[in-house]
């Protein structure tokens, strides 16, 4: 179970840092200069003057290694912690490491402020200037050498802890009954034992997979739940949308009755949306709720469908129309089940990224790095030796913080947060009159493009606006038209079905310009 560490130079804020982010993510905080004080009883000054820096290098080493093996905390580490390549190779091993950057004026103002417990600053004001200065420069490289980086300078702790978030790919959100921590990286998997156990999930769990990950994962997931001495059953249901309904919900709770879940066990869920949706609903109503996990496999779930508290199934007459809010205690976003994916569902989730562009990162909106890598994919799936794991982590962290920012504000979908509906409402009566045969990922993208076009009906966007959504979405290969046996009155019945609908108005998240998105009554 991996750590969140802090590093820079001393005074780049990393304490005061940690504890922000520790206490927004619920996670046990370690200074590890603090640790080396109370194993050595003295002060971090008072060991160097005894001992030597070179005594205390290795009592900072040791304390490293604690946390290392305790996980599941966010670390500040002292500003020359990871110099020796064993204590950076264990703290990389263990966990992520973001880099704090900082002026030489304004490192100096902060560890001018406590002089007698810093070293760096002993002997006056030029000699630690100096001094603090030359240190900057000797470890330039050494700092400028780890990819993620944070610089701090004239932001408040607040801010730097949001960008701190989306760094570490780590967040905490509210939608309304319970807080979800969520993960996203690289080997997380074999972690959900692990962060089942910290949270106290219990100690025997139903692990429900689909078709496609079954087998795939569904033994990985024992095993990882086994070594946090939790019992697990596996129980598998058919993969695809057409199975997203009350009969698939009732294999599942079988599953649990089979397994003897009470209300002190939990489920967790390993697949895509529909997996997720069913899973927690599920468990929603199994003995009136019970706790849960989120594994997604699929982009569009770990961008999208994973966090929100949002679960359900669907009926015959539309989407998502049975369900409840119930959310995950825990979702980890392992990067590297991407890897397996067919590029249609590759597609399929950079459309929700892409939504998510419009919503609320219009600088994002030409700068999607990972856009390029598919539009040079094959028509079949990803490239088995593509490596750039961090990258993709960093890639779906960022699109991710957009509904976080967005569920934070409106947990339960009264006001701000249905926006994210943007291109659902026409999309789901696309997915519903096509059978499921166009995806949800390609709906959202028709959907976004047709409700830019009401946008402009209405007076409400630029006659252009419409142009330039469907290109965002047509550059990475989505349909921007409706099938050709629909037009938008035959979508009317079904959009009056929408969960949103009051009477014959039907509340429209519409794109107006990037970054803006109007909630706009519309009478059908």
């Amino acid at each position: 179970m991996r750590n969140l560490y802090l590093y820079g130079p001393p005074g780049s804020g990393k304490t005061t840092l940690g504890k922000i982010l520790a206490e927004r993510l619920s996670l046990e905080f370690l200074d590890v200069d603090r640790l080396v004080e109370d194993e050595a009883g003295k002060a971090i000054s008072a060991i160097f003057a005894e001992e030597g820096e070179s005594a205390f290098r290795g009592r900072e080493k040791r304390a490293l290694e604690k946390a290392a093996a305790k996980g599941g905390a966010v670390v500040a580490l002292g500003g020359g912690a990871l110099l020796d390549p064993a204590c950076r190779a264990c703290a990389e091993a263990s966990g992520v490491v973001v880099c704090l950057d900082c002026t030489a004026d304004e490192l100096l103002a902060r560890v001018s402020k406590t002089p007698g417990t810093r070293p760096l600053v002993a002997g006056g004001a030029e000699a630690a200037a100096e001094r603090l200065r030359k240190l900057l420069a000797t470890r330039q490289a050494h700092y400028a050498s780890f990819t993620r980086r944070l610089a701090t300078a004239g932001r408040s702790p607040e801010s730097l802890a949001e960008a701190a978030e989306v760094l570490f790919g780590a967040y905490q959100i509210t939608s309304g009954d319970r807080p979800s921590h969520v993960m996203v990286g690289a080997g997380l998997m074999d972690e959900v034992g692990a962060w089942a156990k910290l949270r106290g999930l219990g100690r025997r769990c139903v692990v429900v997979c689909d078709t496609n990950t079954a087998p795939r994962y569904g033994a990985r997931v024992q095993a990882a739940l086994a070594a946090a001495d939790i019992t697990a059953t596996i129980a598998t249901i058919p993969a695809g949308e057409r199975t997203k309904t009350i009969l698939t919900v009732q294999e599942i709770w079988r599953a649990f009755l089979a397994a003897g879940l009470g209300r002190g066990d939990f489920a967790v869920a390993v697949g895509g949306g529909v997996v997720g949706d069913l899973t927690g609903f599920a468990a929603a109503t199994w003995m009136r709720g019970i706790r849960w996990v989120n594994v997604p496999t699929s982009l569009l779930a770990m961008v999208d469908a994973s966090t929100g508290g949002k679960t359900g199934c669907d009926l015959a007459e539309g989407k998502n129309l049975v369900g409840a809010f119930h959310s995950p205690e825990i979702v980890l976003a392992d990067v590297a089940t991407l890897l397996t994916l067919p590029v249609r569902e590759w597609r399929c989730g950079l459309a929700e990224m892409a939504k998510h562009t419009i919503i609320g990162d219009a600088e994002q909106m030409s700068k999607f790095g990972f856009f390029d890598f598919i539009r040079n994919l094959a028509d079949e799936a990803v490239p088995a030796d593509f490596a750039d794991l961090d990258g993709l982590a960093a890639f779906v962290a960022r699109s991710l913080a957009v509904k976080v920012r967005v569920v934070r504000e409106d947990p339960r979908e009264k006001g701000v947060r249905a926006k994210l509906n943007l291109g659902h409402t026409v999309g789901h009566a696309v997915e519903t009159l096509t059978d499921y045969r166009v995806k949800h990922g390609e709906a959202v993208a028709i959907g976004t493009v047709e409700e830019a076009r009401l946008a402009v009906r209405m007076g409400l966007a630029p006659a252009d606006w419409p142009d330039c959504v469907a290109a965002l979405f047509a550059g990475v290969g989505l349909p921007t038209e409706l099938p050709e046996s629909l037009d938008f009155d035959a979508l009317r019945m079904v959009m009056l079905r929408d969960k949103k609908k009051e009477g014959n108005l039907v509340r429209f998240a519409l794109p107006i310009a990037p970054g803006e998105v109007s909630l706009v009554p519309v009478t059908l």
